[in-house]
């Protein structure tokens, strides 16, 4: 684990942040003898990266290989190391006839990418929106259902509660109703000696 910590860190160093140091103290240092080769030197160096990242990311196996992280340390420091400078060797070698060999397809490809950047943007943009929404959605849904589940399993071993009874129905209160309103009219038409109630006003006689 410390080997790796290690390894990763080198590259780092070695393989990101001193080539793009030298390639800041040329850009600012003005124009002078051996001025351009040396930017072309640099340029050279970030395609070859820039294809090495390329190849790790579509290649998710090459990480895989063993001694990988060694491997690709010794290369950068081979691209760039004064001595040896094999950013020349493997662009002049190997890159640049292959890149020349298949340059106006890839030239047309870029350009088609390059006019419709902005539909591919927005398109990518609107369904990162999408899946967010459903993401959200489906994580309160989880999120309430186990709030729900953990409240019924509280109330399960809690103590037991009396039961409420239901709220009465329109039918129970239109009764309610009848029933006042009958006994306010046998109350207002029979003497108070002979009042009954009216549930029985039917059943007895004066």
């Amino acid at each position: 684990m410390l080997s790796e910590f290690l390894i990763k860190l080198l590259t780092l160093l070695f393989g990101y942040a001193l080539p793009a140091f030298e390639c800041f103290r040329i850009v600012e240092q003005r124009p002078g003898p051996g001025y351009i080769e040396q930017l072309r030197f640099w340029c050279q160096y970030w395609i070859i990266v820039a294809i090495v990242m390329i190849v790790e990311t579509v290649g998710v196996f090459v990480q895989w290989i063993p001694m990988y992280g060694e491997a690709k340390l010794a290369f950068l420091l081979y691209l760039w190391y004064p001595k040896n400078k094999g950013a020349d060797v493997i662009y002049d070698t190997f890159l640049r006839p292959y890149v020349m060999q298949y340059e106006p397809d890839i030239e047309q490809r870029l350009a088609y990418l390059r006019a419709n950047a902005g539909k591919i943007l927005v398109f990518y943009i609107k369904n990162f929106t999408d899946k967010g929404v459903t993401v959200f959605l489906e994580t309160l849904n989880y999120v309430v259902s186990q709030t729900s589940k953990a409240t019924r399993s509280k109330g399960f071993f809690s103590f037991k509660k009396k039961k409420e009874e239901p709220p009465p129905s329109g039918m129970d209160l239109l009764k309610v109703a009848l029933d006042a309103a009958r006994e306010k009219e046998y109350n207002e038409d029979q003497p108070r000696q002979k009042r009954r109630h009216p549930k029985y006003y039917d059943d007895y006689e004066d």
